[in-house]
């Protein structure tokens, strides 16, 4: 008698998994996804305009007439590709916006569901140029395509506020400082208040992978992601890695896979060229 709850919790869970999943319209694989993307946009919007009130935004200048220029063009490249692929439900929640943050100690970007994107002034010098730029951009939008943050956050719901918390709005009424230091980490951002950015090795990789195919397809030179990874790998001496690299790839192994992954993003560019009138280039 003491297994039936035991049991029935397992079966729960595994029901909530299996209607749980999303799969990556890139790579075919499939995430845990519990949390419907209407409430974490939700939460997404709020914790975003919070970081806007407390972090100095850059609010004109060339810089920024970059960063929005960039993110653009890649936002076009998303949505070219997803239409091509008859997939737009996906992207119904996407508001994208772009911002710069004035922290040149910061060497970080960020993209939130929904499509909130932010750089940090820091990353600039290290990127050198827009198609660098465009590389670890495409790479954050790559997470929230490939619901990275949703996964982490379902799986922290289950195993750190327990199974009653799936459903988002529950763990906040009920443990809302847990729940939002949980939503924090579980998107890669919040690095400004001592946390650690959590997304797998494999997360990272999936990331760098659709960032690539992005980049190229929006018009971008993807071969500077090679040295872009050179300049990266060189930060800091042996002292500890920027928050961009806190739990990536080696930068050299990432050099390598970026460099193999050419030939295919050279064939997405082909297969999904994004109109000159889309993109925002200058």
């Amino acid at each position: 008698m003491q297994k039936v709850p035991l049991i029935f919790s397992s079966l729960i869970l595994s029901a909530l998994i299996y209607v749980g999943c999303s799969k990556n319209l890139f790579t075919g694989r499939k995430s845990l996804s519990l949390i419907p993307d209407a409430e974490l946009n939700t939460m997404s919007l709020a914790e975003y305009n919070t970081f806007l009130t407390t972090n100095k935004t850059i609010k004109s200048g060339s810089d920024l007439e970059k960063v929005r220029r960039i993110g653009n063009d890649l936002k076009s490249a998303v949505e070219v590709f997803y239409k091509a692929n008859n997939d737009t439900k996906d992207l119904s929640n996407y508001k994208w916006e772009f911002n710069l943050v004035d922290d040149p100690k910061t060497v970080n970007a960020f993209c939130m569901p929904g499509g909130k994107v932010v750089v940090y002034t820091g990353l600039l010098p290290i990127t050198q140029n827009d198609d660098a730029l465009a590389m670890v951009m495409g790479h954050e939008i790559a997470h929230a395509l490939s619901n990275h943050g949703n996964e982490r956050m379902s799986q922290g719901l289950l195993t750190q506020l327990g199974l009653q918390a799936v459903d988002l709005s529950l763990a906040v009424a009920q443990k809302p400082a847990a729940t939002r230091q949980l939503f924090q980490t579980a998107l890669g951002y919040g690095a400004q208040l001592g946390l650690v950015l959590p997304f797998s090795r494999k997360d990272e990789s999936e990331a760098d992978e659709i960032g690539t195919y992005l980049a190229a397809m929006a018009g971008y030179n993807i071969n500077e992601g090679i040295a872009l990874w050179g300049r990266m790998g060189a930060l800091g001496g042996g002292s500890r890695p920027p928050e961009f690299l806190s739990t990536h790839p080696n930068p050299a192994s990432r050099a390598v896979a970026i460099k193999n992954l050419i030939p295919k993003a050279m064939e997405y560019k082909a297969k999904y060229p994004v109109p000159a009138s889309s993109r925002y280039r200058q």
